[in-house]
């Protein structure tokens, strides 16, 4: 099984990046745990993106049709704003978790809206660190739920 994690705006900055929120682990140790807990679970990871622009997130999601069968995704601000990476995912339809380090549903009312959210199988918010490796096990569990299904049609 092949998973994508793509990760946006400012994500590059964890650690050092209000720590008091986000935390003091890095993007790149976050990584290393993902991939650490990915191999147990028969997973392969990617691609790991990380990128400050839009159009970049919208052609790396583009780019997992056909070569992923899921993807974690943490848009960061862009969850919020993006239709156009919204209209991606709509069109691709790979089966996606949206994760977030703070719980955006408990700040400003902005970030309390995802574009993505309806799209996804679920959201995992406000767990830090840990909302990607929850993340990763709640779409490995939905993937096996869709082949179960699919397999049975």
């Amino acid at each position: 099984m092949i998973i994508a994690v793509l990760n946006g705006p400012n994500l590059n900055l964890l650690g050092v990046r209000e720590p008091e929120r986000y935390g003091t682990v890095t993007l790149a140790e976050i990584e290393r745990r993902v991939r650490a807990r990915a191999a147990p679970l028969g997973v392969a990871i990617e691609p790991w993106l990380q990128s400050n622009h839009e159009g970049v997130l919208v052609e790396a999601v583009q780019a997992l049709r056909g070569a992923a069968d899921g993807a974690l995704i943490n848009a960061a601000a862009y969850s919020h704003t993006s239709l156009a990476l919204r209209d991606a995912v709509l069109a691709v339809q790979v089966p996606f978790v949206e994760v977030h380090l703070s719980n955006v549903f408990a700040r400003e009312e902005q970030r309390r809206h995802s574009q993505l959210a309806d799209l996804a199988m679920g959201v995992i918010a406000g767990f830090g660190a840990d909302s990607y490796l929850l993340g990763l096990e709640a779409l490995v569990a939905g993937l096996g739920r869709l082949r179960v299904s699919e397999s049975a049609s």
